[in-house]
């Protein structure tokens, strides 16, 4: 869990850094809610690369993962900044399994 939350925040920052000072939105509480979209989706599908999920259980839990970033995003921004994070975050995940689908043990943990 421990390791899951520092993939969190190191993908927060991270993503924080590279669209504030490269791609400037001009919007502070956009980049943020993009970053923490980001960053969520490194933690998630690292607490989730484990055998204790099967993978129904991964899908279900990276989707409601997105609705909650659809929900929050749409009751601070609008449904249209709120789809970006969507998309960040499902690009994550899936990269992140697809990395792990190259190694012998199939996961990215060992």
């Amino acid at each position: 869990m421990q390791k899951a939350l520092m993939y969190f925040v190191l993908g927060t920052v991270v993503s924080f850094l590279i669209n504030y000072f490269f791609l400037s939105s001009q919007n502070l509480a956009l980049d943020i809610y993009y970053a923490i979209a980001f960053g969520s989706a490194w933690g998630i599908a690292y607490y989730l690369d484990t055998p204790n999920f099967t993978l129904p259980q991964k899908l279900g839990l990276s989707f409601a993962a997105m609705g909650i970033l659809v929900l929050v995003g749409t009751l601070i921004f609008k449904l249209e900044l709120a789809i970006p994070s969507i998309l960040k975050f499902s690009t994550v995940f899936v990269a992140y399994y697809l990395f792990a689908s190259f190694r012998g043990s199939k996961s990215l943990r060992k």
